[in-house]
């Protein structure tokens, strides 16, 4: 891939990509913790590892769904790339199926045998969605590579996710959660407007669209009552930090951060891009956007020492990514932490794989090893 040089320190994807990262970053680089480097597998017998996902068209649209409902699935296209890494390890992946296809398995006594599985399921609705396939391989006594249960619902609930982010230190935005229009119309606000709103329990920022940034009280109703009526749960309604993105991804045990990538942001609203990529833009052109700020050592530092925090504070295993934002006065909010992240070759894992001058494969090769041996399968 050819990079241009952004300045001595920086360096970005061709021209027009809306990703900085800082050149020469490398987990072998930062020194966080014992064995920094990547993690090998040894040679074992092959395992059975068992792949548990929603896939795009597992559950059908019904009418009055958002244009965004499957956005947390994946393509087949993400089975794939998982199998390739897998295989480069010497094991076999098992297709399960998404939960309701393992619970079905599960219950009939027709679950494979099964050394260790990876879930990727998103599920739909409520908060624990997230949770589903984790408990079930915990009842069927499979090991799980990945967070469990309880961490990937407290994360999903971004005010429970708030709470012990708080409490671990993490500055977090000013937030509220909100029922419904006539509540948001009354209520106190957390801060000053620019407010954003959002859906209380959603990933992938579903539910984000460019309107989601409000300045008045009338706006504010709006976004509440579309949150609310067309997501089935509270909206979240929160400062808008309005300085550069970044979004950090942990990996192994001890984890350690990769390099930190740098979202664009839309030009008009300052909504990071990636959140309205579903989303028609206004002109032909489409949305143009903007990579405000310098990615520092310094700041790339610091970010990781967060993302670290965050990953321990709820208790994360093999792999997580965390979202900041910068404030007017330079420090990094805490927006969200993420242990169910895409594997997707268009990814985070995608893109840090090709800064490392490799294949997806090849990285996701590596976390899934590091993640055999943390379960004592390496």
């Amino acid at each position: 891939m050819a990079w241009g040089r952004e300045s001595a320190a920086c360096a970005r994807l061709p021209a027009g990509s809306p990703i900085r990262v800082l050149r020469g970053s490398n987990v072998r680089d930062r020194g966080r913790g014992e064995g920094a480097g990547w993690l090998s597998s040894a040679a074992m017998p092959p395992l059975a590892i068992g792949l548990v996902y929603d896939l795009q068209g597992s559950y059908p649209c019904e009418p009055g769904d958002p244009p965004d409902m499957d956005a947390e699935y994946e393509p087949d296209a993400t089975l794939a790339l998982l199998e390739r890494a897998i295989e480069r390890l010497g094991h076999r992946p098992v297709r399960v199926g998404n939960p309701h296809a393992l619970l079905g398995r599960a219950g009939k006594g027709e679950l494979p045998s099964l050394d260790a599985a990876l879930n990727l399921a998103e599920g739909f609705g409520g908060r624990n969605r997230e949770a589903w396939a984790p408990v079930l391989l915990e009842m069927a006594g499979v090991p799980t590579l990945g967070s469990d249960a309880l961490t990937l619902s407290a994360s999903l609930d971004k005010v429970w996710a708030r709470t012990l982010a708080e409490a671990a230190g993490l500055p977090t935005p000013a937030q509220r959660s909100v029922a419904s229009g006539a509540e948001a119309r009354a209520m106190e606000l957390p801060a000053p407007f620019p407010l954003f709103v959002k859906p209380r329990w959603e990933g992938t920022s579903k539910g984000i669209r460019s309107t989601s940034r409000v300045a008045d009280r009338e706006a504010l109703v709006l976004e509440v009552e579309r949150i609310t009526r067309d997501y089935d749960q509270p909206a979240l309604v929160e400062a808008f930090v309005g300085g550069p993105e970044y979004t950090v991804t942990l990996v192994g045990t001890p984890a350690r951060a990769l390099p930190v990538l740098q979202r664009a942001l839309e030009d008009t609203t300052g909504i990071g891009l990636h959140a309205l990529e579903r989303e028609v833009p206004p002109g032909a052109e489409g949305w143009s956007h903007r990579l405000p700020g310098a990615l520092s050592p310094a700041l790339e530092d610091g970010l990781a020492e967060l993302a670290l925090r965050a990953h321990a504070a709820f208790d994360c295993l093999d792999f997580s990514r965390s979202d900041f934002r910068l404030d007017d006065a330079g420090e990094a909010r805490f927006l969200e932490i993420n242990p169910l992240p895409t594997f997707a070759a268009n990814g985070s894992f995608g893109i840090l794989a090709e800064l490392e001058g490799r294949s997806a494969d090849a990285l996701l090769a590596d976390v899934i090893a590091g993640a055999l041996e943390r379960l004592g399968l390496g």
